[in-house]
């Protein structure tokens, strides 16, 4: 398994939302579509939701690159077995603490009883 920043970890998932949801539409057809650095990069700077500058995201895609978990096709980005296998690790990893989320915003309060404490 490689080891990979919190920051790729971010990028490789982002990437796997961001094909899941081009492709839902066409799950039945034999076309896919996919992204090149450049558009996937400025998708994540408009999201906000990786707060790194340009260069940052650009050299952190570039890791995955070296470290073979996304490659190219006709200049569009493209995940390797390896990138798969990875992005399925993180998915499962980032599901868990999804369901955990809502587990406890659906969850009723315990039968014990709770204690109420001051702060201040």
């Amino acid at each position: 398994m490689t080891v990979l920043t919190k920051v790729e970890r971010q990028i490789l998932y982002s990437l796997g939302q961001f094909y899941d949801s081009l492709n839902q539409p066409l799950s039945k057809k034999p076309v896919r579509l996919r992204t090149s650095k450049i558009a996937f990069i400025e998708l994540l700077l408009k999201s906000g939701i990786i707060s790194k500058q340009e260069r940052a995201l650009y050299r952190n895609v570039e890791s995955l690159e070296k470290k073979k978990l996304i490659g190219y096709e006709q200049k569009m980005i493209k995940f390797s077995k390896k990138g798969l296998k990875e992005h399925d690790t993180v998915s499962t990893e980032i599901e868990g603490y999804i369901r955990m989320k809502h587990y406890f915003q659906q969850a009723g309060l315990p039968k014990r009883k709770l204690q109420t404490v001051m702060e201040g």
